[in-house]
């Protein structure tokens, strides 16, 4: 061996033996910190924000709370008792939880961990893969189409909560807004028909100048689609939004100044809640997501002391256990807890972005898991023992009662709160109930927004405020058109294409990305590096991350990619809509998908090199990749060599940039980067 080789050798070696003492060190440092601040009985809250520049949460419930409130939104209210009810009632929970282990927590984990292990949003945690960089752009194109039709309903909920302060709730009779099918009365025979003067028609109706005047035949009217309704329907479609007077998406009408101003009131709420960031929203969500729980323990409450109170819950979770063979209902199960939870839509990254770095991230996804599916099961019993009332008092069977979606918010229950005493108390207490589980979702929602534009655009940050009023501004001017009288028709098809299938296609893209091109076992060392050798507070790590292993690499991806399948195998037209309507509702699916790999074609075009090159340089973890702080960026050191430490200092040494070095265990390889030329060279 040559002296001058060996000598190199001899340094090399005495470098990598610097590093392991500076490592040591640090270590034990960090954990006489941890143990004197035990002893002191000092919490990480007392320290402050540790990243000063991004800001952190105030303290671990404002995370856990806004966590909570964006994963439980009017969702669990008012789709998943139907679905129960419509899957074999208590079979259904069977499917649930399995499809929650399986896809929803994985999803939300690893989301979760992200964030908290980069501090960076959505659009730019990426960088462990920037050919990937496009899922962070599409999870924000669907948080922004999501957040404008969303604070609608909020807007809805305002509109009845004005309304329900009155001795007698509007919608408990018929009034000027009706037609003749709201009222039972209108039932005739023939000959008080034709007596009338009226028409009689072979649908069962009798009519005056085309006009519905009653019934003579209901059984002849029904097999026709034409029955009497509920006050409150028509309170709902024909007073409220004016959709009768449209006739489909085409037939805008005229806008509604009581909805437009409804709606200006909702974004005003979240722009004040969100103006200072996660320091305001942190204590916001200390009462709106608090506030929904003790309604709902009221209401159960009040609900079990009616009337047929005990056949609407026996009708909730009397088990069908044939319906397990039923693929469909495994589907609904796994699309119920895949977006109940709002995986992939960028919302849980940005949260998670502004935890401390050795938060208890596993620990926070359970309990926001679990607390999600345990509220969904609540709201169930709270929603049918009123149903089973209606159905007592209206002398109808519960299946012609339930309803999901808006029309049980704003139809069903609304109906029934009329039948009982101090009816303006039990609507008041529904409708803000409503408003605090929509608007902790809605601050999520745009605060994913606004956390994406400041992380790309890193000089925003220091107008914040601004930055927000102007988010909210736009995203009010875009809700507007859901005011008009075909507003609802809007509605119907932004909320059936823009969580849909693109989310499903971010949340598969986001398990390759980790799962196997950045690497499922360095991707777990990131997570013991934060969480340490035991998981809420008694579990070892090393008993759970091989779960989490097999999750993100098989049974997840398989998990969505049957909910994909099936989903485009079912996949039904909206009723009512024109052809022209459904290729609006593709495009919007498209430009999420297209977000995605428009960009990994677009990186790769405009990186230099060979496509190999190209290709392992774009897969290849960036260097500014990793925790935002030296200190912590120190301990992944111990399991990726060369992994750089301080990248402020660094920058300020090498001002026109130079070649650094940076292992990559993944592949093998070694990435320089430099700002000028990037290449990628093998071992």
């Amino acid at each position: 061996m040559e002296p001058t080789t060996d000598i190199n050798l001899k340094i090399s070696q005495l470098q990598d033996a610097v590093d392991r003492l500076e490592y040591k060190v640090d270590t034990q440092n960090t954990q006489l910190t941890h143990y004197i601040n035990r002893k002191l009985k000092k919490s990480p809250e007392d320290e402050g924000d540790e990243n000063e520049e991004r800001g952190n949460w105030s303290g671990k419930l404002d995370f856990l709370l806004s966590c909570l409130g964006y994963a439980v939104g009017l969702g669990n209210v008012w789709r998943f008792p139907y679905l129960c009810y419509r899957n074999g009632g208590g079979a259904f929970f069977i499917p649930y939880c399995i499809m929650l282990a399986i896809v929803g927590v994985p999803i939300f984990f690893l989301e979760l961990s992200l964030g908290q292990f980069s501090s960076c949003g959505p659009t730019t945690v990426w960088s462990f893969a920037s050919l990937f960089q496009g899922i962070g752009f599409a999870m924000m194109i669907v948080s922004a189409m999501v957040a404008i039709y969303y604070n609608m309903i909020i807007g809805w909920a305002f509109y009845y909560l004005f309304a329900s302060f009155t001795d007698d709730l509007p919608w408990a009779d018929c009034g000027n807004w009706s037609t003749a099918l709201c009222d039972r009365s209108n039932n005739f025979t023939e000959s008080e028909c034709t007596s009338n003067g009226w028409l009689i028609q072979n649908d069962g109706s009798c009519t005056l100048n085309g006009t519905i005047k009653g019934l003579y035949n209901e059984t002849l009217a029904k097999e026709n689609d034409l029955k009497f309704v509920l006050p409150s329907q028509e309170y709902f479609f024909r007073e409220v939004l004016g959709t009768a007077y449209s006739k489909d998406l085409g037939d805008y009408g005229e806008i509604h100044w009581e909805l437009v101003l409804c709606l200006l009131l909702a974004w005003v709420f979240v722009c004040l809640t969100l103006s200072n960031g996660i320091k305001s929203s942190g204590k916001v969500v200390y009462v709106t997501a608090t506030f929904p729980y003790i309604v709902l323990v009221i209401l159960l409450v009040r609900g079990v002391l009616l009337d047929g109170y005990y056949s609407g819950i026996k009708f909730y979770i009397e088990p069908d256990l044939d319906k397990l063979s039923d693929a469909g209902v495994w589907k609904d199960a796994a699309v119920q807890i895949f977006f109940s939870l709002s995986a992939s839509w960028g919302g849980l990254i940005a949260l998670a972005s502004y935890n401390k770095f050795h938060n208890d991230v596993f620990r926070d996804a359970l309990l926001v898991s679990f607390g999600n599916c345990m509220t969904s099961l609540f709201a169930g019993f709270v929603i049918f023992s009123y149903l089973g009332f209606l159905a007592n008092e209206q002398g109808q069977a519960i299946k012609d009662v339930v309803d999901d979606g808006p029309g049980l918010a704003f139809i069903v229950y609304p109906m029934a709160v009329t039948k009982l005493p101090v009816e303006t108390l039990w609507s008041i207490l529904f409708f803000v109930m409503l408003i605090t589980l929509g608007v902790d979702s809605e601050f999520v929602l745009t605060e994913t927004v606004v956390t994406s534009i400041m992380d790309m655009f890193p000089s925003t940050r220091k107008y914040k405020t601004f930055t927000v009023i102007l988010v909210c501004l736009v995203f009010f001017i875009l809700g507007i058109p859901y005011c008009f009288d075909g507003g609802f028709y809007l509605f119907t098809l932004i909320d059936e294409y823009s969580g849909g299938w693109n989310v499903l296609v971010i949340s598969l893209c986001e398990c390759i990305a980790v799962g196997y091109v950045y690497g499922v076992r360095r991707f777990l060392r990131d997570i013991e590096t934060m969480v340490g050798t035991k998981v809420c507070g008694f579990m070892p790590w090393s008993l759970w991350k091989y779960w989490w292993m097999i999750c993100w690499c098989c049974l997840t991806p398989l998990g969505v990619s049957f909910i994909l399948v099936f989903s485009w195998v079912d996949y039904t037209r909206l009723e009512d809509f024109p052809r022209w309507a459904d290729a609006l509702g593709w495009g919007m699916t498209l430009i999420v998908i297209v977000a995605i790999f428009g960009t990994m074609v677009f990186k790769l075009i405009v990186t230099p090199g060979t496509f190999k090159e190209r290709l392992r340089k774009l897969t290849t973890p960036r260097p500014e990749w990793g925790p935002a702080l030296p200190k912590y960026r120190q301990l992944v050191t111990a399991y990726v060599p060369g992994f750089i430490v301080n990248l402020k200092e660094f920058e300020e040494r090498n001002p026109d940039g130079v070649q650094i070095e940076m292992n990559s265990p993944n592949n093998g390889g070694r990435y320089y980067e430099n700002k000028a030329m990037d290449y990628y060279e093998t071992k």
